[in-house]
């Protein structure tokens, strides 16, 4: 049975997808449209089967717009596996692109380790998922700075075992349900980072070396 205050929170998760659709669409083509209602639709399915959340969503959406208008095909919320389910799938041609939205939400568990949480968190996505498409890449608001060891940062070549070893350790802190392997960990790549402006709904793509160095330079500001 959906209560009142349900059905008002179905009400404005439709309402909130519909007004971000519509601003997506002011400059796209009829069969960019298309598929963003369709992927709308999606979403709105499984925000009723209690699998998404709107900000999640609202971020997964501008997204999708990007890489529609490049020619991808785009699923959100698309299976893996049995364990597994990415938020953006985008295929062109025989190539996979993986985008993984991190929103910057850290659990009340972690609210006294949220930057290692964090580090371990993207750390752990980077390993898991990357391995499942051609190219793999992280998108993240504007206002959220996402923790990213320096090595995942590099092409895997130019990772040494004592950084795989640390990361590796860092990792099994916080996920050993199943493992980070050692193996994951050298072979991950990551090759864009995504920078989402919500409010203009929109994205900027830069390199993971550009966005690291522009991280370490807001942190050694706080040093």
């Amino acid at each position: 049975m959906v209560t009142t205050t349900g059905k008002t929170r179905y009400r404005r998760f439709e309402d909130d997808l519909k007004v971000l659709v519509d601003k997506l669409s002011e400059d796209v083509n009829s069969d960019v449209k298309k598929k963003l209602e369709i992927l709308k639709k999606r979403l709105i399915k499984l925000y009723h089967d209690n699998l998404v959340k709107i900000n999640h969503s609202v971020m997964e959406l501008i997204c999708a717009k990007s890489l529609l208008t490049r020619g991808y095909d785009v699923d959100l919320e698309r299976a893996l596996d049995m364990d597994f389910v990415c938020d953006v799938f985008a295929e062109k041609g025989e190539g996979v692109l993986i985008i993984e939205v991190e929103t910057g939400y850290t659990p009340p568990d972690h609210a006294l380790d949220p930057s290692r949480y964090n580090e371990a968190r993207i750390s752990s996505k980077i390993a898991r998922y990357s391995s499942y498409s051609n190219k793999f890449a992280l998108a993240t608001p504007i206002y959220n700075i996402l923790q990213i060891p320096e090595i995942l940062g590099k092409p895997p070549r130019y990772r040494s075992k004592r950084e795989v070893l640390k990361v590796k350790k860092l990792c099994d802190v916080y996920y050993t349900r199943p493992p980070i392997t050692v193996q994951q960990i050298r072979e991950a790549k990551l090759q864009s980072i995504y920078i989402i402006d919500v409010d203009r709904a929109s994205t900027r793509e830069i390199d993971p070396e550009t966005y690291q160095e522009l991280a370490s330079t807001i942190r050694s500001t706080l040093a």
